[in-house]
């Protein structure tokens, strides 16, 4: 099979890179396809297979009913007899409706089977707030599918890592969930030349620093880069470091930051409570005590639904003056 690569040199939003993942996948690979609510005759919920289904027909282009657990467990079924589907979950809070499936099925089959049974699946669905669409559309639940055994998630936070994540994807014989920030699909930029493949094993320095780690994922990572700015005019280097794969955590990464910097903030839009934070800043502590000068700092979503109003909202996630105010605070 042939593949194409994305044109370079030239702008282009998140969520065109997300769909050029997926024509280059389905160009490659006559054994993928793509399913899930609206994506067909309406181009996504989200616009991202926009003009798929006149290019791939509606046999690898499948609108589906409104029935996660259906059509996720379609997918699992598709995925254990030989193809490679890629399932699109409008949002994550719809994604609970198919918990079911993605915990008791395609995390588990593998072992439960002695190895005979792979699921070979990829699900993908749009997280986060920032966008008014109220309490059922934006939470952010990553931690809940990171807490899982036997599937590897995903947070594409760059137009890069959207555009080439999904091929290693594709080959991972386990389950992948991708979290696509809703706040990210209209972020533009230019992809460089020559990009291939990202290694989704490791999380990402995207920003070098010596006097703070702020360690971050998805939607908040341009929030950790503007506070970092800010901090640089308080002569404060912060270093910042994109998760990139929220299972399995890369604490090699995570860990070699802290033990340059001696402080980390950790920025999750997710609640504090139980949450991703709370693991990361445990494996700093477990890996890392010794090379701390200050407490682990938390920045999180606000302990409630996600409010609809505008201000509620802003205020209810961290912001990059939430996140230089605890670095302050460990720096001292």
């Amino acid at each position: 099979m042939t593949t194409r690569k994305a044109a370079t040199g030239k702008a282009v939003t998140y969520r065109e890179a997300v769909r050029e993942a997926l024509r280059e996948a389905l160009v490659a690979d006559e054994r993928v396809f793509l399913m899930g609510e609206d994506v067909g005759r309406y181009g996504g919920a989200l616009g991202v297979s926009l003009g798929l289904l006149d290019e791939f027909g509606p046999a690898r282009i499948r609108d589906t009913p409104l029935s996660e657990s259906a059509f996720v467990g379609a997918g699992i079924g598709a995925a254990i007899a030989g193809l490679r589907p890629i399932v699109e979950i409008m949002t994550v809070n719809f994604s609970l409706l198919a918990l079911d499936q993605i915990l008791n099925n395609a995390a588990t089959l593998l072992h439960m089977s002695g190895g005979q049974v792979a699921v070979p699946l990829v699900i993908r669905m749009s997280t986060g707030a920032g966008r008014q669409l109220a309490a059922q559309h934006s939470h952010s639940l990553e931690g809940y599918y990171a807490h899982i055994p036997g599937i590897r998630v995903l947070a594409p936070a760059t137009l890069e890592d959207a555009r080439y994540m999904l091929a290693p994807a594709l080959s991972d014989p386990d389950p992948v969930v991708i979290f696509e920030h809703g706040s990210l699909y209209n972020v533009s930029g230019t992809l460089p030349p020559d990009t291939g493949p990202v290694d989704i094993d490791r999380a990402a320095v995207r920003r070098p620093g010596t006097d703070i780690s702020l360690i971050t994922h998805g939607g908040s990572l341009g929030k950790a880069l503007q506070a970092a700015e800010q901090l640089a005019a308080d002569h404060i280097d912060a270093e910042v470091v994109d998760l990139r794969t929220l299972r399995p955590l890369d604490d090699a990464t995570v860990t070699g930051s802290v033990r340059r910097t001696h402080r980390a903030v950790v920025i999750d839009e997710g609640w504090r409570t139980c949450g991703l934070s709370a693991e990361i800043t445990a494996r700093i502590t477990e890996q890392a005590f010794y090379d701390l000068d200050a407490p682990v700092e938390r920045v999180c979503g606000a302990e409630v639904p996600v409010p609809y109003a505008r201000q509620l909202e802003e205020a209810a996630l961290p912001q990059p003056a939430d996140i230089v105010a605890a670095a302050r605070r460990a720096v001292g």
